[in-house]
């Protein structure tokens, strides 16, 4: 059975940031897509109708086949939006985020709360402030943190607990995801860490990561 995973990137950025992670997983076996939204000036109802068409097109002739959804920062938040929202007509399948801020970002209404700060964010100013409700949906989450403070976000949030320079660990707990683990990465180099990839592959096979 073909195992597919979708990439879903973040905020202000394009399917290439996250060409590292997508080799890991070729590597490990799946058959791996990338997919572009205009994550400021794009309506979420459009981004999620296109991702539930792209997604059925991956299972229209395979109706066994598995589709993963991998989302990196705002796209994490993308992913379980789009899994809620379609309730049990999603083929089975796992979500990944890699620092998520699933309960709202410090850093986000940092940026919010200066002059043009809104637009910086556009139509995703909502998710990334206040974040999104506990999960019931049907699928298993795992989210990966990072813990290395290096970012701008690091001086405008002032976190005062472990982060990742743009995401505090403790803003991407939710209650109701299956399984949580923390590796010694930025924000962005969540996208290129190895550990990360080998959390990432241990979770979509076995719903769980693995622990050190």
């Amino acid at each position: 059975m073909t195992e597919h995973i979708i990439l879903l990137h973040g905020l202000w950025m394009r399917g290439f940031s996250m060409l590292a992670l997508r080799a890991r997983l070729l590597r490990a076996g799946y058959a791996v897509h990338g997919f572009e939204y205009a994550s400021v000036v794009e309506p979420p109802p459009r981004t999620l109708a296109r991702l539930r068409r792209r997604i059925a097109a991956l299972t229209a002739s395979r109706a066994s086949a598995d589709v993963h959804l991998v989302g990196h920062s705002l796209g994490g938040m993308l992913a379980l939006q789009c899994a809620r929202e379609a309730g049990g007509t999603l083929p089975p399948g796992r979500i990944v985020c890699l620092g998520t801020p699933l309960t709202g970002s410090a850093a986000a209404r940092a940026f919010a709360g200066r002059p043009f700060g809104q637009f910086l964010f556009g139509y995703s100013a909502a998710e990334l402030v206040d974040g999104v409700s506990a999960w019931r949906g049907g699928r298993e989450v795992g989210v990966i943190a990072g813990s290395l403070s290096h970012g701008l976000g690091a001086h405008l949030a002032h976190f005062e607990d472990e982060n990742d320079g743009t995401v505090a660990v403790a803003e991407t707990r939710l209650p109701g995801i299956s399984d949580h683990c923390v590796v010694a990465a930025s924000h962005t180099g969540l996208l290129f860490s190895a550990e990360a990839a080998e959390q990432t592959v241990a979770f979509l096979r076995d719903g769980r990561f693995e622990k050190h």
